[in-house]
This record gives structure tokens, C-alpha cells and sequence, in this order.
């Protein structure tokens, strides 16, 4: 049996992925737990944001490398999350604002079958 991804994408948004490369290159992903938009995926330009110990990395969506701090990973470790885009503008400084939508996450707890079968994550050097 294959491994498991730990982070997933919707199809609508990989097309926002698509436009965004176009225009900045290669890109990355965050989930934020800021107080700006709450818990929400934030896009950047590969490297933009620096991860770094803090962080871990969960996996790679649509060719983007997935990170999130290893506090907040500690919540969601059970949960398979699913990177979607909706309509409306949000509060942050992610790079598909412009765009009047916005990337959200979606969860599932995995079974226990799923869990034991996950992908590995990787914890971040300081850069």
C-alpha cells in the first residue's frame, strides 16, 4: 500500500497555483495559526518565508512545498488537510489575495488504518 499524503488540493485550486506560478515562479505554502485570518494556507514565493526550526514539513501540493509550526502540528497531526480556494478577499498577505479569493483548509481525522500508513513529515534546519 502507498503512503499516505498528509495534505491534498482541490483541483479549483490548482488553477489558482497555476495562475500564481505564472506570474511569481516557484511557490510554497504555510498554514498559518496567525490572528490575521486565523488558521489559513498562505502562498508565497518560494523562499519569501523563511521555515525554520519552528516548522515541519508535511508534504508538497500541486509541486509546492507544504510547512507548518511543529506547535500547530501537534493539533492537526491526525488530520488529513485539504487546501481549497473560495471566493472573497482575505486578510492576509498571501499572494492569491489579488485574486479576490482565498485559500482555506479542510480537514478530515484519518482512521486508524490511514495513520498508521501516513507519508513521513520532516522538521526544518534554521536557514
Amino acid at each position: 500500500m502507498d503512503k499516505l499524503s498528509r495534505v491534498l488540493v482541490t483541483r479549483n485550486a490548482t488553477k489558482i497555483i497555476d495562475r500564481l506560478r505564472e506570474q511569481h515562479g516557484d511557490l510554497m505554502f504555510h498554514q498559518s495559526g496567525g490572528c490575521c485570518d486565523g488558521s489559513s494556507p498562505m502562498c508565497f514565493e518560494k523562499g519569501e518565508f523563511i521555515v525554520g526550526s519552528g516548522d515541519v514539513w508535511l508534504g508538497e501540493i500541486h509541486g509546492c512545498d507544504f510547512y507548518m509550526s511543529k506547535d500547530q502540528f501537534e493539533y492537526w497531526k491526525h488530520t488529513e488537510l485539504t487546501i481549497d480556494v473560495v471566493p472573497g478577499r482575505g486578510a492576509s498577505f498571501s499572494l492569491e489575495i489579488p485574486l479576490n479569493v482565498r485559500f482555506v483548509t479542510k480537514s478530515r481525522v484519518f482512521t486508524a488504518v490511514e495513520y498508521e500508513n501516513l507519508t513521513e513529515t520532516r522538521d526544518c534546519e534554521m536557514v
